[in-house]
């Protein structure tokens, strides 16, 4: 979790016509339909800026509903809405919780009309003395996941804030994305909520779901056209916002992930596994063809890294490492957890790439987020609208466009205490091919450096680097493969000692 976020457990978050017809009766709300459309959920945000914003009570009986009884009350497989049309789009629902105490309106939208749905306690087979029971008929929703056609597994889930997240073609969840991202990095963050979801099915693998957002800073308008294919879960997403009042850092398109340790700081580590995280880079798509690669690290110290770019193609957090020997981990599977890859649908302008790590001392907290920020800063009352596409996949280079990857970082001790000794794989490189290794060093002088291809290993070419720091802070190292005066491989960044 970010820091001062609303906590949400991670293991807690594990168009046919006359659809409104098939739901079980006790699922439909005794309301009329209402009109619905882009447009009307568009006028609604942006009149909520116009009115004092009012955080949404939690339920008084949703802070004894624990880890335990949650995982108790199962929902019952005849109360999945659709669940009698095939394919992937049956729904189901999470009752409010501890973590998730707020709770949410949900309509199903057919043919223009909406019809909001109505709480029932009996959705869920729960022992008895559970505290699901307990919440009531008034309790309401705390929001929902798409189940595959097979119903054992979800595979996109809205849950707690504006968090949601979808599992990779191995159906393993990682990572969260989220619909904003306010003062992350600024040590005093928001955290907008959905408080209304519209879901409309599409086809027998897709849906969308529209929702509106409200929080102290801004309110906004979101659709998600989402479908699920052999590679994993794609979304398209459109958003119109609406600042409530000046916003410092504005993060668009951001994703929270976790980082506790890998190969290059197993020292971070107390347990057993030679690495765990759900990520272990951020990849950058540059308008120029460059692709940045930052490795991540969990920091000592808060820690805020800014790549400025101007029209990027895209970025993301993915998880590189695919190796299930590196990690031993058979109970969640941190080899198969999903990459994912934001990209835009237009220009975005001037702006910063930026990434926000803080310290973390358990793989339980999300101590990675990684947003979009524009250079013009939000102004109150005037609309932002931004679209883009995110794809929940096993991308290990969904950027790199054949140059060579980074592929393992490794850190040592030099010669003498004070170097710090960094090796870094790039793979592949070609064996007829002879790169010069560029490197910059800021916050550090470089004391010496090699490359050469790893004999028995098609393919891998090392970079041995040694340099020593200056300050109290960590040195920021860039390097890059280089061959006839272009680029070959993915513009290394890395913080040296952070």
């Amino acid at each position: 979790m970010m820091n001062g976020m609303t906590p949400i457990d991670r293991r807690a978050m594990i168009a046919a016509t006359g659809a409104a017809l098939l739901l079980p009766l006790p699922l439909r709300a005794q309301t009329r339909p209402e009109p619905f459309s882009w447009d009307r959920l568009v006028a609604t945000a942006s009149r909520l800026t116009r009115t004092p914003f009012r955080e949404a009570a939690a339920h008084p009986g949703a802070a004894r509903v624990d880890y335990d009884a949650l995982h108790a009350a199962r929902f019952r497989e005849e109360r999945t809405l659709w669940g009698d049309l095939p394919g992937d789009t049956g729904i189901r629902f999470f009752p409010l919780s501890a973590t998730a105490p707020q709770s949410v309106t949900i309509a199903i939208v057919e043919d223009g009309q909406s019809r909001p749905l109505r709480y029932d306690p009996a959705m869920f087979d729960a022992p008895a003395g559970n505290a699901v029971a307990a919440l009531g008929s008034d309790a309401g929703f705390a929001g929902f996941r798409v189940m595959n056609a097979a119903r054992d597994g979800d595979w996109l889930s809205f849950l707690g804030a504006s968090y949601f997240r979808a599992p990779g073609p191995q159906k393993q969840f990682g990572l969260s994305a989220r619909a904003i991202a306010i003062n992350t990095s600024l040590g005093r963050e928001e955290f907008p909520r959905f408080t209304h979801f519209w879901l409309e099915r599409t086809g027998a693998n897709s849906l969308t779901v529209h929702a509106l957002l409200d929080g102290a800073s801004i309110t906004g308008a979101f659709r998600f056209e989402n479908s699920l294919g052999p590679q994993g879960v794609r979304q398209d997403v459109t958003a119109a916002l609406f600042p409530r009042r000046a916003i410092a850092e504005l993060g668009l398109m951001p994703m929270t992930s976790m980082f506790w340790y890998d190969q290059a700081n197993r020292g971070r580590g107390t347990d057993w596994r030679p690495e765990i995280h759900d990520s272990d880079l951020l990849s950058i798509a540059g308008a120029d063809g460059t692709v940045h690669a930052r490795p991540l690290v969990n920091p000592s110290t808060p820690l805020v890294s800014a790549f400025a770019e101007r029209d990027p193609r895209g970025f993301g957090l993915l998880q590189r490492d695919r190796d299930f020997d590196h990690y031993q981990d058979d109970g969640v599977f941190y080899d198969r957890r999903p990459s994912l890859w934001a990209a835009p649908a237009s220009g975005l302008g001037a702006g910063e790439v930026r990434l926000y790590a803080f310290p973390t001392d358990s793989e339980y907290t999300d101590n990675i987020a990684a947003y979009w920020t524009p250079a013009r800063p939000p102004a109150p009352g005037r609309r932002i609208d931004v679209a883009y596409r995110l794809d929940w996949s096993a991308a290990r280079a969904p950027a790199s466009d054949g140059l060579a990857m980074v592929d393992n970082v490794w850190l040592g001790r030099g010669q003498e205490p004070a170097i710090d000794r960094i090796v870094v794989d790039f793979t592949p490189v070609p064996a007829d091919t002879k790169p010069q290794l560029w490197t910059d060093i800021g916050q550090g002088t470089l004391v010496k450096a090699a490359g050469y291809p790893v004999l028995g290993i098609d393919g891998r070419y090392r970079a041995v680097i040694d340099l020593r720091r200056s300050g109290t802070g960590p040195a920021d190292l860039r390097m890059q493969l280089r061959a006839d005066g272009r680029a070959i491989s993915e513009y290394l960044h890395y913080p040296v000692g952070a």
